[in-house]
């Protein structure tokens, strides 16, 4: 562990830039190995009730931390040299999340049943596994906070550590897992993997002991979580919203086409997401930082445009490989059985295209904490993506309706941005 840490701080990965390059690829790997596992011992079936329980998962996490993670690591940052600030900066997040994250964990314990049944069809009697996501959510939130703590004070090479080994930790239990258990190892998998990195973040956090003095109940501010509610309801509403419609969708699959289908779709929403987990990172990283220090709408536009040119090109490239060597690509992460997910590369591809377009302007909302404009964009997204999908789904009488409406949705809404960019209603204000 030493020798690792050595190397890090010696040699690489000393900048947040290379620090989420190493952890995105490292999800990524993972990603992959978990789903070459579910293929081959649970098959399309199980993928797609994976897929329902994976999306329930990330919107009840989301809501756990109350949306707070990017908010608090800002102001970590911002007041790291400042003690009065910092406690109540702590201390405010700590306590509403911890209230918040007792509240959910009570909720889906004592609600698996209906969650059960919302999720899965009735013959699967999965409840235990809502309940083993409700034990142990905690860990989940205090990791989390962990986290934005030390992000917030730039611990970049424990943080990359962690990751690394947390991520290896969770795949060698989700392996194994699936290979004892099948689909009920899988489900399990799914619900305890995030929470056991908490582990790994103890060992990290030890020596930090003197950060719980700063956690007080009398320093709980009203006024900080004013401040903080921008950043936190625009996280959730897409944390949330999101998965939600994604799971909607996949059931309306399983209810009117089946479970195999099902699960080919959730195939291809994976591979899409391993490479736009590597594109959206790297632009966040940028774009974020970019847009937040410019206060003209000129530049503003001019620095979009400037994305654009270098960012299409490569985009076109890229994408046009991927589509090229779709059949390696699949049979790579999963096997021969989900051959009819090639068919489904063409419109998830240009929907995605279209996607990391939008998001270059999108995260102007974010940057200047445009509230409504991000809200209703958001929601005109979650909206238009279940209707465009529900109707092409039956229009084409196959899943290849799903990502017909994945581009639509994403054409119609980098055609709201756009409008919004380019309206005299479009302000640029700077926000502290």
């Amino acid at each position: 562990m030493k020798r690792l840490i050595n190397y890090i701080n010696n040699q690489v990965l000393v900048k947040i830039t290379s620090l989420q390059t190493a952890s995105v690829l490292t999800k990524i790997i993972a990603g992959i190995l978990t789903s070459k596992a579910l293929a081959i011992f649970v098959g399309p079936v199980g993928l797609a009730l994976v897929g329902n329980l994976r999306n329930f998962v990330s919107a009840f996490q989301s809501i756990s931390i109350l949306g707070f993670y990017d908010g608090f690591v800002k102001y970590v940052a911002n007041f790291k040299d400042e003690a009065r600030g910092l406690i109540k900066t702590i201390s405010t997040v700590f306590y509403f999340g911890f209230f918040a994250t007792v509240l959910t964990s009570l909720f889906c314990y004592y609600n698996a049943e209906s969650i059960n049944k919302a999720i899965f069809p009735e013959y699967n009697d999965y409840a235990y596994v809502i309940r083993v996501f409700a034990i142990v959510l905690p860990f989940y939130a205090l990791n989390m906070f962990s986290f934005g703590i030390m992000n917030g004070f730039s611990k970049y090479k424990i943080l990359i550590v962690i990751n690394i080994i947390g991520q290896v930790l969770s795949v060698s239990i989700a392996l194994l897992l699936i290979y004892q258990n099948k689909i009920n190892g899988a489900l399990i998998s799914v619900v305890i993997t995030e929470s056991i990195i908490f582990l790994i973040t103890l060992v990290g956090i030890t020596n930090r002991k003197s950060l719980m003095g700063h956690i007080q109940a009398s320093e709980v501010s009203l006024r900080f979580l004013k401040q903080m509610l921008p950043y936190s309801l625009m996280a959730l509403f897409t944390a949330v919203i999101l998965p939600l419609i994604a799971l909607v969708i996949r059931s309306y699959i399983i209810d009117n086409i089946g479970y195999k289908y099902a699960g080919f779709w959730e195939a291809m929403n994976r591979i899409s997401k391993y490479y736009l987990m590597y594109i959206t990172s790297l632009l966040g990283l940028y774009i974020l930082p970019r847009f937040a220090k410019i206060t003209s709408l000129d530049f503003i536009r001019k620095e979009a445009l400037s994305i654009y040119k270098t960012l299409i090109p490569i985009l076109s490239v890229g994408f046009v490989l991927i589509f090229i060597f779709k059949r390696y690509l699949v049979a790579f992460i999963f096997s021969e059985e989900f051959e009819p997910v090639e068919d489904l590369f063409f419109w998830q591809l240009l929907g995605d295209f279209v996607k990391i377009l939008s998001i270059v302007i999108a995260y102007q909302f974010l940057a200047k904490k445009m509230f409504w404009h991000f809200i209703i964009t958001e929601a005109f997204l979650a909206i238009t993506l279940y209707l465009s999908s529900i109707y092409f789904i039956d229009y084409f009488h196959g899943i290849k309706g799903a990502v017909v409406g994945h581009f639509v949705s994403y054409i119609l809404y980098f055609t709201i941005v756009i409008l919004v960019f380019y309206s005299p209603f479009f302000k640029v204000d700077e926000v502290d």
